[in-house]
């Protein structure tokens, strides 16, 4: 018998006149049982000039998180040259390649996801949408940006109710926060 694969999260980051939100749905789910509805699984890093959020194995995000959390350090709060070097690192060390993990950060100047295979995108569009709930929060949020005047804020908690009503392995339990630029 395969073993059960845990599933989690919807990460969701909204960049808009001068507003940087994230938020991210409460849900991890194991196999067909929901065994958690309420965990927060996005933080505020650097002096709370960072926040970060994670989708995949939590154990493996938690190690990420706390790796990008000393590359701030590191790099005295540079954001982008701390996403790079994790990284690098991830796609290298042999210990890190195993972690199945996303990271989405965002400062006052930059969105990134943060993936094993070395990979910084910056999306064009200043929308992170990753987890499994991904995709429909996404959509939500394209329309929300191209059909209303809501802050990031509000447009983040929207995209991550629409997508808690649409995916199995989100929910409505949703945590957000912000930074002014």
């Amino acid at each position: 018998m395969p073993a059960q694969r845990i599933r989690s999260t919807t990460i969701l980051s909204v960049r808009r006149n001068g507003q940087v939100a994230m938020g991210g749905d409460g849900q991890v789910t194991l196999g067909d049982s929901i065994i958690k509805a309420d965990a927060i699984k996005i933080r505020r890093l650097y002096k709370n000039r960072v926040l970060a959020g994670f989708a995949g194995s939590a154990a493996d995000a938690f190690a990420l998180l706390e790796r990008f959390e000393s590359k701030l350090e590191e790099y005295k709060g540079n954001t982008t040259r701390a996403a790079i070097e994790l990284a690098k690192d991830w796609r290298t060390d042999r210990a890190l390649r195993r972690l199945e993990s996303l990271l989405a950060v965002a400062d006052a100047e930059s969105s990134l996801i943060i993936g094993g295979n070395g990979d910084v995108i910056e999306p064009t569009d200043d929308i992170i949408a990753i987890g499994s709930g991904g995709t429909p929060a996404l959509a939500a949020t394209r329309a929300l940006l191209r059909h209303t005047d809501l802050p990031a804020r509000d447009i983040v908690a929207q995209g991550l109710q629409i997508a808690g009503e649409i995916n199995v392995y989100a929910n409505v339990n949703i945590t957000v926060y912000d930074l002014d630029q």
